[in-house]
């Protein structure tokens, strides 16, 4: 089986967050992103399990979106992910002494 790459984007994709969005924001955008993905999933299923042939270059098709969509979701997480450390970081430094309540 020869692998044609011809459908392929160049380079990973990149998901740009809105420098203002709040983490709790990206992540309900990041669970979009994977239902985006889940619903394709549930599609692509359907249509083979229905179909008397594949093509197999709009499958291979179906599955770099799919891949593309669970990669912006995966993303999306991280960045929400960042934010709130640097939340809890930029807190920890604001208290003063003492204020943690863990002595």
């Amino acid at each position: 089986m020869s692998v044609s790459k011809e459908h392929q984007t160049e380079g990973p994709l990149c998901y740009h967050a809105d420098p203002e969005a709040t983490a709790h924001a990206l992540l309900n955008e990041a669970t979009e992103w994977l239902q985006f993905a889940r619903g394709l999933t549930g599609l692509l299923a359907d249509l083979i399990h229905e179909a008397d042939s594949v093509d197999c270059r709009r499958m291979a098709l179906g599955l770099e979106a799919i891949g593309a969509l669970t990669n912006m979701g995966v993303q999306c997480a991280a960045q929400a992910h960042v934010r709130m450390c640097w939340e809890q970081a930029r807190c920890a430094d604001v208290a003063p002494p003492g204020a943690s309540g863990q002595e």
